[in-house]
């Protein structure tokens, strides 16, 4: 009588250590993205406001939540374009 070993019917996935995920672009560029928004909530909570006051006695207040949200926007833009782009756009 012999014995014979039976091979996986299935592809047995390689395990990689968490290191590994460190190396995955999306996951950066989600927490970039996050970490904008957040400094952007913060900024709009806690943050001070741009006052302009005239010679007349007119006064304007502009929170500063606005122009950091204008930047958070175009900067979630900007890594979104690069790092969310296909793989062989990126020459892999």
């Amino acid at each position: 009588m012999s014995t014979m070993t039976h091979r996986p019917t299935q592809p047995v996935p390689e395990k990689h250590g968490w290191h590994e995920q460190l190396r995955i672009p999306e996951m950066w560029a989600g927490l970039a993205i996050f970490a904008m928004w957040t400094a952007t909530a913060v900024a709009s909570i806690w943050g001070g406001s741009f006052v302009s006051t005239s010679s007349g006695g007119y006064s304007t207040t502009i929170p500063s939540g606005i122009a950091v949200a204008f930047f958070a926007a175009v900067g979630s833009w900007v890594v979104a374009k690069f790092a969310f782009r296909h793989q062989t756009d990126r020459g892999n």
